[in-house]
């Protein structure tokens, strides 16, 4: 149906210990059933320990984050005068810098060096701040590349920050690979009309907004324009999709087809869809029939469109949100 997603397997960085290996502090693992089985069939995995790798070793010491929590530091637990807060961030610009080809990360929660947020930072009360901060090597991977995916792995076991999470993915992976092509006007274009109606479902408002930036592509060096709005595009897709966006995309789709079908495979499609919004399935059910009546009156502007298959089908992510 859909020519998306273009790149098979998707390269991903991800906390070591999330695939079994014993890089933690106390010599174990914290391995992802969802990482190391499900999602690993899918993509490759780029596993890395930023503990190990600024030559902590196992078993160490534990360290903890302390201070202020929008800037704090990591210091050991037992001898607080060790203190890795700059090593962890300088591998993480490194990381960074060395990883262009990933196209998002995962991390491990609560981590004082991988944790995303609400990671303890401690006071001198001996109490942690209200609200937590962020582990030292994610925040440098994050500042650093602003516009890559990245989740935890507890929240991946929300269905809806996970169909996110991968959305997100092969987003950013197909727009690696026109990058890779070498960037064109007119490849870009293709590419923002290809995610109209991902961005409709994610941030109606920005797909408007973005469609005004690019009617100006003419005006602007693309070097300059493309980065701008591959950044607001990834921030929009970013917002997770609800039944309400979601019913008024299928909407717009199911009006492709008003005069291909009869009055009672229209009603159906309604029907479904107005069940869908109410909660009582789950999207997978009105976007197949759709897809079943668009396999048998195609439109070759909708086989482009990455709404229709976002990511691999037999993730089967779109079966519970």
């Amino acid at each position: 149906m859909s020519r998306y997603p273009v790149v098979d397997r998707p390269r991903l960085g991800i906390s070591a210990c999330l695939l079994g290996e014993e890089v933690r502090f106390n010599g174990g693992h914290k391995r992802s059933a969802l990482c190391a089985q499900t999602l690993a069939e899918h993509v490759e995995f780029v596993p890395l320990c930023p503990e190990m790798a600024i030559g902590l070793g196992t078993p160490r010491q534990p360290i903890r984050l302390v201070g202020d929590p929008a800037a704090p530091r990591a210091r050991g637990t037992v001898d607080t005068a060790l203190d890795v807060t700059d090593a962890l961030a300088r591998y993480g610009r490194e990381v960074a810098e060395s990883l262009q080809g990933v196209s998002g990360y995962i991390l491990m929660q609560k981590s004082p060096s991988c944790g995303m947020e609400r990671v303890k930072v401690y006071q001198d009360n001996g109490y942690p701040a209200e609200g937590g901060g962020t582990g030292i090597f994610a925040r440098a991977l994050m500042d650093a590349l602003p516009d890559l995916p990245v989740e935890e792995d507890g929240r991946l076991h929300d269905p809806v920050l996970r169909e996110n999470f991968l959305t997100r993915v092969y987003a950013y992976a197909n727009w690696q690979r026109l990058c890779r092509e070498g960037l064109t006007r007119r490849g870009v274009l293709a590419y923002h009309a290809g995610y109209k109606y991902q961005l409709m479902a994610h941030h109606p408002a920005e797909y408007k907004a973005l469609g005004r930036l690019l009617g100006a592509i003419a005006d602007q060096p693309l070097e300059v324009l493309a980065p701008q709005y591959f950044a607001r595009l990834m921030a929009a897709l970013r917002r997770p999709a609800t039944r309400g966006t979601h019913s008024n995309v299928l909407q717009h789709l199911s009006g492709y087809l008003k005069r291909d079908l009869d009055g009672a495979d229209r009603a159906e499609i309604q029907r479904l869809i107005g069940q869908y919004r109410d909660g009582i399935v789950p999207l997978v059910v009105p976007l197949t029939l759709l897809k079943h009546h668009l396999r048998k009156h195609p439109d070759p502007y909708l086989a482009g469109q990455a709404y229709l298959q976002p990511h691999p089908e037999v993730l089967s992510l779109r079966n519970a949100i």
